[in-house]
């Protein structure tokens, strides 16, 4: 697939992007980082963003995981496998709904990853996330053998 990848957004405190232990890479939770700098904001559920709008955020959060991996391996094809996703989403009281809405992130990964990009993944709600996003996600990537 020809989608075109963000720039990686730096982290925006004391941490880092990735870590590479032996051939895992450990990728901090991302976030839905706009073109114009800003970020997606808003709580998912009723009287918040839609089931729609919420995938869409994930689907950003997506993207700027594979620019950080992309920044960190060079580019893409090193990835072994996608081992684990662990999404988070800033949800309404009562909303259920959170499997759903991290598909957004785990599509755009098989999308351009193939079966590379289906791993194992947990999905949860929480009551704020960071700046008032709707999503943040953080990975596991197994990295190709001989890529150290």
């Amino acid at each position: 697939m020809s989608t075109e990848l963000p720039a990686p957004r730096p982290p925006v405190g004391n941490y880092l992007a990735a870590v590479r232990v032996a051939d895992l890479l450990y990728l901090s939770g991302a976030g839905p980082a706009l073109p114009d700098g800003g970020w997606m904001v808003g709580k998912v559920g009723p009287g918040g963003l839609d089931m729609p709008a919420a995938q869409a955020a994930a689907r950003l959060v997506g993207l700027q995981l594979l620019a950080t991996m992309r920044a960190e391996l060079g580019d893409l094809d090193q990835v072994e496998r996608v081992v684990k996703l662990f999404g988070m989403v800033n949800c309404m009281p009562g909303f259920t709904g959170t499997p759903e809405v991290i598909d957004g992130c785990s599509d755009v990964l098989v999308d351009i990853l193939g079966e590379r990009g289906r791993g194992a993944r947990s999905a949860v709600g929480m009551a704020e996330l960071p700046f008032g996003i709707p999503v943040e996600v953080e990975a596991v990537v197994q990295i190709r053998s001989g890529n150290r």
